[in-house]
């Protein structure tokens, strides 16, 4: 544990104990829901009023679950006023709050289905786009009209403590091993590319998506740097009604189409999406200079040419939830996708022995011919049961998700002297393959006393992959390729975890939240590959959170989470990638798993105008550290094939991490049309790299980025938004910086129903240069990449149906009919 936490626990001691001397720390919580069918209601407004003043003081907005909860009231009587569309406005008045600091639980409030049926209801409101809770931070898509357009990716750029680089990667609070959920459950969508699953999610589905930075033992133990959790939108209206979104632009096209059907405690959700990154080509190049540790020559390598990428896949699916009773919900889906990419190109090769002072000695011009492609196939499903007892907040929960997926990657290059036609050298790979998951999960949560829960389940996880090495080597005696026994293999990987939890939910003197808890997982993984053992290894994952709530919505808190970085399947599989005979890359089948402790203290203040500011100091220490690690060799030998001069990168566990650092994000309205959101991070590295005998890397990087939207007359909207992120020194040599920036402006009307978007990325620049570096003992590389970033693009979305609130004909309720209006 850093020194820096010791301090920043006093400090929380003692603000948290100043403040409850001379602020009330008393908070307000109950719950919302329908009167007839027991189900909670989400986003009702709940607003507290002075009874003396007859002034409204204070506000909440009911959460998913029908939970709110408003902290800060001062002594006095109260009336509280709780109101949602499609139902009776109801008031509890007459509630008396005394000094002692402590929380008043208002219970079950339940609201009447209105029986007035009405030909239009239009509903306006200023929607909270950020929303900071103890242990994440909420980005609310759906709220953000220009978050409509574009894919999952756009959308995360926006997200606090969020960074995506031009290629696609995504890190929070600087660590890329983030956890990618969808709707709270684990997904094959991620299993093969994770750029290529992000690109196939379209933004007008996602309803919000947390970041969550301080994961408790109830969920799993993978992913050092945290969660991110997609939820995507669903429907609780009566009706059918759906939306039709379209993308078409320069680089990037999309399409989706979302139809949602409900009747009385029954409904359907079927959705279709493709899209497209256009071909696009990429200039790179390579100069590379490496010292022979026999004689002292050296070899100058220079690669210039380039990749003309592109990148296709689309998504489908069908879900259904069922209230079979008040305290019984069923919950499933059925989902396809499918995603590709391929990239071919053209490579001029110079090659030059020098002696120990420089003079040439021999040359060798080479033309280089490549192709790779890479994809998956994938179908899953899932199957959730939701038990509701008597006690508020007791709850069972079942689920069983399960997919089947058909990996598939290839490369191909050939070789020729540019002095010659025919080729000289070449190889191929195709390794196709099977990946099949299980989950399993039982969880349980019961409140004691009000302010105390307890929860408590296992889990398990089963995954087994295989696949086949299909490597051909070229002939020129033959002019063709021929199958290598010596390269080729088959392999297969399986792994089980088994994990149990007990967490808990208590106030400590009555102004000290405390959420704790500790997991245990055993991890089994068995590779069927020559000469490789993995054994069994158990984690004990603890997480621990102390918060406080203040006067006028601020709030502290103190966090501790320890996380595990399990070796997926392709940094374990040793299939050697030969499409850069130069620069091989291939997996580590000994690869042990990173254990990440993480530490962050947070405060948060939310403004009465529905801004709000988050400072975090955080510290993470990772041992067992995985990094990509490059050795370069004057000859390799793979099967009956000789390489020389090539350098091979796989992944290691290169030592210890550390990283401190200080995260600032907010939002703040301006004025009524101009709103702001920024986030900035600062993070100093130190890493130990123990494969050179401890040698110490230290390194800055700062990311910033700024977001502005301006609300014009008749439904415009305008936005810019920013993104940078500084270069950094790493274990080898040094990660480019990064600058992009859009412009967008959307049109909405029909009621809001319809709207056309106009969209332009980094619109004064054609190509975003990316500059690396490697260095090892004997050799020095810099690689620049030309991105292609530079697009237009025009969106078009359509929400169609009508929308019913109504309680069923059982219950004798009169239908309310609405406008068209968001599948949201």
């Amino acid at each position: 544990m850093k020194p820096i936490i010791f301090p920043a626990f006093l400090l929380l001691l003692f603000w948290t104990s100043a403040f409850s001397q001379n602020k009330s720390s008393l908070k307000l919580t109950g719950k919302v829901t329908d009167v007839a069918t027991g189900q909670p209601v989400e986003y009702a407004s709940v607003g507290i009023t002075d009874q003396l003043t007859s002034k409204v003081v204070n506000g909440a907005v009911t959460d998913s679950v029908g939970h709110f909860e408003i902290a800060g009231l001062g002594v006095g009587t109260f009336t509280i006023n709780i109101d949602f569309i499609g139902y009776e406005k109801k008031s509890v008045k007459d509630v008396n709050v005394g000094a002692g600091g402590k929380t008043l639980e208002m219970g079950n409030i339940a609201l009447t289905s209105s029986v007035k049926t009405l030909a239009e209801v239009t509903v306006t409101g200023q929607a909270a786009i950020i929303d900071n809770q103890i242990d994440k931070i909420v980005f609310n898509a759906a709220n953000d009209v220009t978050s409509q357009a574009g894919v999952a990716l756009d959308v995360l750029k926006k997200v606090p403590q969020v960074s995506v680089d031009i290629d696609g990667n995504v890190e929070l609070q600087g660590n890329p091993n983030v956890r990618f959920l969808i709707n709270g459950k684990p997904s094959s969508v991620f299993g093969n590319s994770l750029t290529d699953a992000l690109a196939s999610i379209p933004a007008n589905q996602i309803k919000s998506i947390e970041a969550i930075t301080s994961p408790g033992a109830k969920y799993d133990a993978q992913g050092t740097g945290g969660i991110i959790n997609i939820i995507l939108k669903d429907n609780r209206l009566q009706g059918i009604n759906g939306s039709v979104n379209l993308a078409a632009g320069t680089r990037l096209e999309n399409g989706s189409v979302n139809l949602n059907f409900r009747k009385n405690n029954f409904g359907l959700n079927a959705f279709f999406s493709g899209n497209k990154q256009l071909s696009s080509r990429t200039p790179s190049s390579q100069n590379r200079l490496s010292t022979s540790p026999t004689d002292s020559t050296q070899t100058r390598l220079l690669q210039n040419g380039f990749q003309d990428f592109q990148r296709s896949g689309y998504r489908s699916g069908i879900g259904f939830d069922w209230s079979l009773s008040k305290k019984d919900n069923l919950i499933g889906a059925v989902g396809y996708n499918n995603f590709s990419n391929s990239s071919s190109g053209i490579t001029n090769i110079s090659q030059t022995l020098l002696d120990p002072s420089g003079f040439p000695l021999s040359s060798s011009e080479i033309l280089r011919n490549s192709t790779s492609k890479g994809g998956i196939a994938a179908i899953d499903w899932n199957l959730n049961y939701i038990k509701k007892f008597g006690k508020d907040g007791q709850e069972l929960n079942v689920l069983y998700s399960s997919s089947f997926g058909k990996p598939r990657n290839s490369y191909y290059q050939l070789q020729n002297l540019t002095s010659e036609r025919l080729p000289y050298a070449g190889a191929s790979g195709n390794t196709p393959g099977n990946d099949k998951q299980t989950n399993i999960s039982i969880d349980y949560s019961h409140p004691i006393k009000k302010g105390f829960i307890f929860e408590t389940g296992v889990k398990t996880v089963l995954q087994n992959i295989s696949s086949v090495a299909d490597i051909r080597v070229f002939k020129p005696s033959l002019n063709q390729y021929v199958p290598d026994a010596t390269q080729s293999y088959e392999l297969g990987y399986d792994m089980k975890i088994y994990a149990g939890y007990l967490s808990t939910t208590f106030s400590l003197f009555h102004f000290l939240n405390v959420k704790a808890g500790a997991r245990f997982e055993h991890t089994d993984v068995k590779i069927d590959f020559p000469n490789t053992s993995i054994p069994s290894y158990n984690n004990l994952v603890p997480s621990l959170i102390f918060s406080h709530n203040f006067k006028d919505e601020q709030s502290l808190k103190l966090a501790f989470t320890r996380r595990i970085e399990r070796a997926e399947y392709r940094d374990i599989n040793p299939f050697m990638n030969l499409s850069d005979p130069y620069n091989i890359t291939t997996g580590n089948p000994l690869l042990k798993p990173e254990i990440g402790n993480n530490f962050e203290l947070g405060y948060n203040k939310s403004f009465k105008n529905g801004g709000n500011l988050y400072i975090a100091l955080i510290e993470r220490i990772n041992t067992d550290d995985v990094k990509p690690y490059t050795v370069l060799y004057p000859t390799y030998l793979i099967g009956d094939s000789t390489y020389v001069n090539v350098s091979v990168t796989n992944r290691q566990n290169i030592g210890i991490e550390y990283n401190s650092g200080v995260s600032v994000s907010g939002s703040m309205p301006i004025t009524d049309q101009l709103n702001l959101r920024g986030n900035l991070m600062v993070t100093q590295k130190r890493v130990v790299n123990e494969l050179l005998a401890g040698n110490v890397t230290n390194g800055t990087n700062w990311r910033f980025n700024l977001n502005a939207t301006y609300q014009l007359p008749k439904d415009l909207i305008l936005e810019g938004f920013g993104n940078y992120s500084s270069a950094i020194n790493t274990i080898q040599g040094k990660r480019p910086q990064q600058l992009t920036y859009n412009f967008a402006f959307r049109k909405q009307f029909n009621h809001k129903n319809a709207s056309i978007g106009f969209t332009a990325t980094n619109p004064f620049t054609k190509y975003i240069s990316q500059v690396s570096t490697i260095r090892t003992g004997n050799y020095i590389s810099t690689t620049t990449v030309l991105v292609p970033y530079r697009s237009f693009g025009v969106s078009l979305t359509y929400k169609f149906g009508k929308l019913e609130f109504k309680k069923g004909k059982e219950q004798g309720n009169d239908f309310l009919h609405s406008a068209p209006s968001s599948d949201n």
